[in-house]
């Protein structure tokens, strides 16, 4: 029996991929432009508590991509957990899940169309954000797709920028040790916000979990990529946080509204300041080119399946893309640009990834052969989700809940509809 991959590839691909490939493609979908935006809103949340709140985000998301990782190695095709939780769980499960995933992901690409504008022009950020979602959207029309060496080219940016931040902050004579110390504004519930909040920064992870097919020895390479991927990327953040606390404190960090520049320039580094917008300008195109793309992908999908409506599941007959899905996609995502706040949208894209990525731990429960490990990752991984999800800003929840109920209503309804026999043509 034949399979595909990810991308339809028939069965036979290439082995090529060895762990330090992995580990790099892993890289470039997580060190995107989340770290230059969630640092202010989770330092708001968790105070002092910034860098464990950082840790209760990467230990979730390392549970979430074990889980994805074994569901990818049992169903090898394109859809991630929607078709994860519809073989696992049941039809409803595979639904909600890329309902969570369109819309949370939507709210991504918004954020990231926010931070260019932050960015390059703070005061006209809107303008600029939804100018980023018209031109990605009209690459992404023709076809035009990131490729492998753009990856590598945007982690070495990302790195680079990151790493003259840490240096330059580390360095710099604004640095007070006093302000890394655990203080009285600590609190549970702002530590847990903070992590649900930073888990937007290590969203993509589990790319590297559909790359079963093109690598050496998918058993042990896939696991221990994730793992080194993990590591470095909270590597660097911890890096970058703890020299962001050491120069700004936690509340003037909470109320930078583009984080890094201020650490360069409360630093005394003004010449770098440029240096570090246009890296977040950079990370941020990066990411959302790909956001733009994934999430256009499983409109179709679900479109294709009826979930949506089937118009979106044409294919252009030149492009050979789901140009009307992708059309689709960035209106709404230009209009939530124009509107929305930054931080508002982080904390809906999270809450919307986090119950997507709840599925994935529930769906990975049932799996046979994991052994007592798989079910214990993900066990965690399904709590973790939830209590982050639930712990996030108040109007974040409440707004992710009703649009989570919206889309379980549609599903009710389509289902009503589609269980309702045909009239019967009375005889003559």
């Amino acid at each position: 029996m034949s399979e595909t991959t990810g991308t339809g590839t028939p069965e036979g691909l290439q082995r090529r991929l060895g762990a330090a490939d992995a580990v790099v493609i892993g890289l470039g979908s997580m060190l995107g432009a989340g770290i230059f935006v969630a640092l202010a809103p989770a330092a708001g949340a968790a105070g002092s508590g910034l860098l464990i709140g950082l840790a209760v985000a990467a230990i979730v998301a390392y549970c979430n991509a074990s889980s994805s990782g074994r569901l990818a190695a049992r169903y090898p095709v394109s859809g991630g957990t929607y078709v994860y939780g519809r073989e696992r769980l049941g039809e409803f499960w595979g639904y909600l899940a890329g309902w969570c995933f369109v819309v949370g992901k939507t709210a991504s690409c918004a954020a990231m169309a926010l931070t260019v504008g932050l960015y390059i022009w703070p005061e006209q950020a809107h303008a600029v954000a939804v100018a980023a979602v018209v031109l990605l959207t009209a690459v992404n029309y023709r076809g035009v797709q990131k490729s492998a060496l753009a990856t590598r080219i945007i982690v070495a940016i990302v790195l680079a920028v990151l790493a003259a931040v840490v240096v330059a902050g580390s360095t710099s004579g604004s640095t007070e040790v006093t302000r890394l110390g655990f203080g009285t504004d600590i609190t549970v519930g702002g530590v847990l916000q903070a992590g649900g909040l930073l888990f937007f920064a290590f969203a993509g992870y589990a790319r590297i979990a559909t790359l079963g097919e093109e690598v050496r020895e998918p058993a042990r390479t896939i696991p221990r990529a994730i793992s080194m991927a993990l590591g470095v990327t909270l590597l660097v953040y911890l890096a970058v946080a703890s020299v962001a606390l050491l120069v700004l404190g936690p509340r003037t960090l909470a109320e930078a509204t583009a984080p890094l520049s201020s650490v360069v320039t409360a630093a005394g580094v003004e010449w770098l300041e440029p240096v570090v917008r246009a890296g977040a300008v950079v990370a941020a195109l990066g990411s959302l080119l790909a956001l733009v793309l994934g999430v256009s992908r499983t409109t179709f999908a679900m479109a294709r399946d009826r979930h949506l409506p089937h118009a979106l599941a044409a294919v252009h007959p030149r492009f050979a893309v789901p140009h009307r899905a992708e059309l689709a996609v960035g209106v709404i995502v230009a209009v939530v640009a124009a509107t929305a706040d930054v931080r508002a949208a982080i904390g809906f894209s999270s809450f919307g990834v986090l119950v997507y990525y709840a599925v994935a731990n529930a769906s990975a429960w049932t799996l046979p052969g994991g052994g007592r490990r798989g079910r214990i990752i993900a066990s965690l991984g399904l709590a973790g989700c939830l209590t982050l999800a639930f712990t996030l800003p108040g109007s974040s929840v409440l707004t992710g809940t009703a649009v989570i109920a919206v889309g379980a209503l549609i599903y009710a309804t389509r289902r009503r509809f589609r269980s309702q026999p045909e009239p019967v043509e009375p005889q003559r």
